[in-house]
């Protein structure tokens, strides 16, 4: 029997984010499964024929307001900024703070017009967002959906991949919306770690999922030289590119790294210093990197700093079935490059069970979780 589904996000297409491909791709696939879907997003004017083609109701969440101190000037001005702009952050998680009274108002709106669902699925980050619907969540027949399922690509108190952690009374609020939730879903086993021991039992492993149809790809271009590349954010001291570069550009041979990245500080010494062997190139649409990718000979994943977080590039380098070399920001194994660059691939990193990441796959376990 069709359900009607809620979806509360502030990352949906077009946006190029992981939470944004999780918000639609779940979105596609359960209209098109015959389920009514209604997203909660900041609405855009893409939306009007997005909506249309893949049968959803887009509501606007709206845009957000609160803006975060503005990083302009320098010397001692700019130090000081940094500095306040990370304790708002840390502090108060502003601004992402704005999405808990947004979300509270706008199921406020949808009680008030009568609207029910069967399940109502919540998608963090920003956690706020999941904040939003606990300041109106009631657990009873008047409430807005029959089942609750709060999604947490990466975890919040336990993240292990920010260089600052949230001040120690968030633990309070993590603990108070996960007690009024129905379940908790994380993309990877590891993830249950991050959690509170209590709500282990509320937790559900649901993968990132991706259409693989949708997926194009092209023969792999032959060079007489090494072609790879790597797409996503660094993090010094945690997904640390450092010692990777440092090799790379001391090696006395040609290759081309092409870095897909929005972290150009991290990139820009080594690729002056490389004579044009590294490249660093803005993000594009998923699908069409995904095609440029498969062009290459393999492709790069920096470790994250430990196994609660799992970045989901993983699953889009193995759905091109490109040969993974993952570096570890601590210990750079040289060997491991070198067998890579000679066309060895007998050390790339292998998903198991890539099947469990396919949409329909995904989109089934969400609805399992229903009432």
């Amino acid at each position: 029997m069709p359900k009607k589904i809620l979806i509360l996000s502030r990352s949906f297409y077009p946006m190029n984010s992981p939470r944004s491909f999780r918000t639609t791709e779940l979105a596609k696939e359960l209209a098109r499964l015959g389920h009514e879907v209604t997203v909660l997003t900041p609405k855009k004017n893409k939306h009007i024929d997005f909506a249309k083609e893949h049968n959803l109701n887009i509501i606007d969440l709206g845009g957000a307001k609160w803006k975060a101190i503005d990083l302009t000037g320098k010397g001692l001005n700019l130090k000081l900024k940094r500095v306040f702009r990370r304790l708002f952050q840390l502090a108060l998680h502003y601004p992402e703070l704005e999405y808990t009274f947004k979300v509270k108002k706008a199921i406020q709106e949808l009680k008030r017009k009568g609207r029910k669902f069967d399940l109502l699925i919540s998608i963090a980050v920003p956690f706020t967002i999941h904040w939003g619907v606990a300041l109106t969540w009631k657990n009873d027949s008047s409430d807005i959906a029959k089942t609750w399922v709060a999604d947490c690509g990466d975890p919040f108190m336990g993240a292990e991949n920010d260089t600052f952690k949230p001040f120690f009374y968030f633990k309070y609020v993590e603990k108070w919306f996960c007690e009024k939730v129905d379940y908790l879903t994380v993309p990877v086993a590891t993830a249950t770690q991050a959690y509170f021991t209590e709500f282990h039992k509320k937790i559900k492993v649901i993968p990132q999922g991706f259409n693989f149809d949708e997926v194009k790809t092209a023969p792999k271009e032959e060079k007489r030289y090494p072609h790879f590349a790597y797409a996503g954010g660094l993090i010094p001291g945690r997904r640390d590119p450092k010692a990777f570069f440092e090799y790379l550009v001391s090696l006395d041979m040609e290759f081309q790294f092409d870095v897909y990245t929005n972290s150009e500080a991290l990139v820009k010494p080594y690729a002056e210093k490389s004579n044009g062997r590294i490249i660093i190139k803005p993000y594009i649409p998923r699908l069409e990197l995904l095609y440029e990718l498969s062009k290459l000979d393999f492709v790069v994943n920096f470790e994250n700093a430990g196994q609660k977080q799992i970045p989901s590039k993983l699953i889009d380098y193995s759905i091109i079935k490109k040969p993974i070399l993952t570096v570890n920001s601590i210990k750079h194994d040289q060997k491991v490059t070198n067998e890579f660059l000679s066309g060895d691939y007998a050390n790339a990193l292998q998903l198991e069970n890539v099947e469990i990441y396919k949409i329909e796959n995904v989109a089934k376990a969400f609805l399992q979780l229903s009432k």
